[in-house]
């Protein structure tokens, strides 16, 4: 009886991304880290890490610096995924890098004032406006902003939760109560489109930790108040249904 074919290994940036999940790691920074590792394979002429050592990654880390003028920032996320993909990846991490450290001397920030802020917004309209205004009142990312979910809005308590931020931590911002107005035009518009999205058999979003798996079955949009919840269908309606398969963004 023929053997069955052994089924091939993944490949190296599919491993990359594999362990950044098991970490628990935001998709930006799996993303960012495949993205630098294929980088360093690039440069050295598509050599594969395991033939490479820490003069390599010297190499590449301080070429970085020195032909390609990056930002501090920048060589360290290439450093951070170098030393993720011969520690968490190939099993074997590397010594000590003599690496030339990209540098920039302190500059003052620009501020702007609050007059120049509301000319800046008075600029906007519509949901580019009540994103610079989430993003200004809130202090969040733009990732973060555009990451809001219905859930995460309480307008009655004037906070938003701003979820799986930096360092994978959750964390509560005020709501500004300039944007209430907005906000409430805004998710009126967002139920119709989601609701014409259901209709059409789309109207889907990612859901973390693999609840799509756990609520399995279709999302929708209910009308009236609260939350119900039946067997295959998890219904949804008003900010304030915390079900974990409330996904509809914001």
């Amino acid at each position: 009886m023929p053997q069955p074919t052994p089924p091939h290994p993944p490949r190296l940036l599919d491993q990359v991304r594999d362990a950044c999940r098991l970490r628990r790691y935001s998709p930006r920074t799996a993303s960012a880290y495949a993205d630098w590792v294929r980088r360093f394979i690039l440069f050295h002429g598509k050599r594969h890490p395991r033939e490479m050592a820490e003069p390599d990654a010297n190499a590449f880390l301080s070429h970085l610096a020195v032909a390609r003028d990056v930002a501090p920032s920048t060589q360290n996320q290439a450093l951070a995924a170098i030393l993720f993909l011969y520690t968490a990846v190939l099993g074997r991490p590397l010594d000590r890098l003599q690496v030339i450290r990209a540098v920039r001397p302190p500059r003052r920030p620009v501020i702007l004032h609050r007059d120049e802020v509301r000319a800046l917004l008075a600029a906007l309209d519509s949901t580019p406006r009540l994103v610079g205004e989430l993003l200004y009142g809130t202090g969040s990312r733009v990732a973060e902003c555009l990451s809001l979910r219905v859930m995460d809005l309480d307008p009655a308590g004037n906070e938003v939760t701003i979820r799986r931020g930096k360092g994978n931590k959750d964390r509560v911002a005020p709501l500004p109560r300039a944007t209430k107005a907005g906000l409430a035009a805004h998710l009126v518009r967002v139920r119709e489109q989601h609701a014409a999205d259901l209709a059409a058999g789309l109207g889907r979003a990612p859901l973390p930790h693999a609840l799509a798996a756990k609520y399995p079955g279709r999302i929708e949009i209910g009308g009236g108040s609260g939350c119900s919840r039946r067997r295959g269908t998890t219904r949804t309606s008003g900010p304030g249904c915390g079900t974990a398969t409330t996904s509809t963004r914001a």
